[in-house]
């Protein structure tokens, strides 16, 4: 995009600075475009000329990118950010995110900006700020504008709800002691249509319950309900084009549920006893064709054993991690093994029944999952199945590859010694 008004005015274009630099043959010749073009900006600078400033911010983040020190153009990004046009707000911010970091000292100049931006009638002007404030947000600014952030989350609009949803992530993280003063708007999104909104809830709500304990009682008494019809919901949804993903609707918010589903099961029976029926419904449906629907599934498998779920729901938790590991991609049985690693400490009896299929593992080809897969067999063993366990793998000592039998040779003595 050609940010510049004028060809003829003094300097250069943006897409001409990038076509001098990307011509140059040798660093030393970048360094001489990139040194004249500094200078010429400095100039424009201290000649306060405003009708390229903000040209001249889009060439300071370029150079910024290549590596350059761009620190003299800091204030610049703050008088275009004090602009009244969208235009030159949208390339102030672009700059103070690129160019500054929560450590700088000139970030406390704009905080006052943000505050107005915040309370701008412009809607895109509020997303702006929230966008800058979710990136470059000190704890003093976390502070100052917790109000406004809190505030704009009951804003009527979708995008700026989302927005103010992820700077408050950014808020909790910076100052936890906050984290109350977001709990009820939290729980107040989940009952959104909109599923950026959700998303972006979700996820506020799984950082308000790692910053405060209290945070984390009061969402499992208020948000429960709402999680498990966010699931039911995407779960038995019809085709959504806007939504779907390999024939699944939405399985980012699927996980992201899932997830915080977790989180609040954890360690509480009666939660865990709330949400047992729809993590078997989401086990049972969810098609396993499809990366979307493994992805789904094992979100699943992580929180039915994060949880305090029932025998029979952990057994459906390890068969679907069974299935995986018969899953022609590599990816999905390693993650299989992995997770079957975890469940063996919860149900040992429910991973035992799918010792051939692990031991089929152990003769893969690819030797990540040939190690896993031995080290899962290695914790299987035991008074009644440590000769036919023995046995196989003394089998394929012999027809194993040569890297693989040294790994091998030194289980199968682990596994005598024992």
């Amino acid at each position: 995009m050609d940010l510049a008004i004028n060809p003829f005015s003094s300097g250069t274009r943006l897409r001409d600075m990038i076509r001098a630099i990307r011509a140059c043959k040798t660093a030393a010749e970048e360094r001489a475009v990139v040194r004249r073009e500094c200078a010429a900006i400095r100039a424009a600078i201290s000649e306060g000329d405003q009708d390229y400033r903000h040209r001249n911010m889009a060439k300071l983040m370029f150079i910024h990118m290549l590596g350059y020190p761009t620190h003299f153009g800091q204030m610049e990004c703050l008088k275009l950010i004090a602009a009244a046009g969208f235009p030159e707000k949208r390339i102030g911010y672009l700059g103070l995110m690129l160019l500054l970091d929560e450590r700088q000292e000139v970030l406390m100049l704009v905080t006052n900006s943000l505050k107005q931006d915040l309370n701008h009638s412009n809607q895109f002007i509020v997303g702006l700020a929230l966008c800058a404030l979710g990136n470059i947000c000190s704890a003093e600014m976390a502070r100052d504008l917790a109000p406004e952030v809190e505030r704009l989350l009951q804003n009527r609009d979708p995008n700026t709800k989302k927005k103010a949803a992820l700077c408050s992530i950014r808020i909790v993280r910076k100052v936890p002691d906050l984290a109350e003063n977001f709990m009820s708007a939290a729980a107040s999104l989940l009952k959104e249509k909109h599923h950026g909104v959700l998303i972006s809830a979700v996820q506020l709500c799984m950082e308000l319950c790692k910053a405060s304990h209290e945070a984390l009682e009061y969402l499992r008494k208020n948000c429960l309900e709402g999680l498990v019809r966010i699931l039911r919901d995407v779960s038995n949804s019809s085709y959504a084009p806007e939504y779907d993903i390999g024939g699944i609707t939405d399985p980012f918010l699927h996980i992201r549920v899932l997830k915080l589903m977790r989180i609040l099961g954890q360690g509480d029976a009666d939660c865990s006893e709330y949400i047992n029926d729809i993590l078997a419904q989401v086990s049972t449906k969810t098609e396993s064709n499809k990366n979307a629907g493994n992805a789904i599934l094992y979100e699943c498998v992580e929180t039915i054993m994060g949880i305090e779920a029932t025998s029979g729901l952990r057994v459906l938790a390890i068969n679907i991690l069974g299935r995986f590991l018969s899953n022609r991609d590599n990816n999905i049985r390693y993650v299989a093994l992995n997770m079957l690693m975890k469940a063996i400490a919860v149900d040992t009896q429910a991973v035992q029944r799918h010792r051939a299929t692990i031991l089929e593992c152990v003769k893969d080809a690819d030797v990540s999952i040939r190690k896993r897969a031995l080290e899962l067999v290695y914790l299987l063993v035991n008074d009644t199945n440590v000769k036919p366990l023995t046995k196989e793998l003394v089998d394929y000592l012999e027809v194993s590859d040569q890297d693989f039998k040294e790994d091998l040779t030194a289980k199968i003595c682990s596994i005598v010694e024992k």
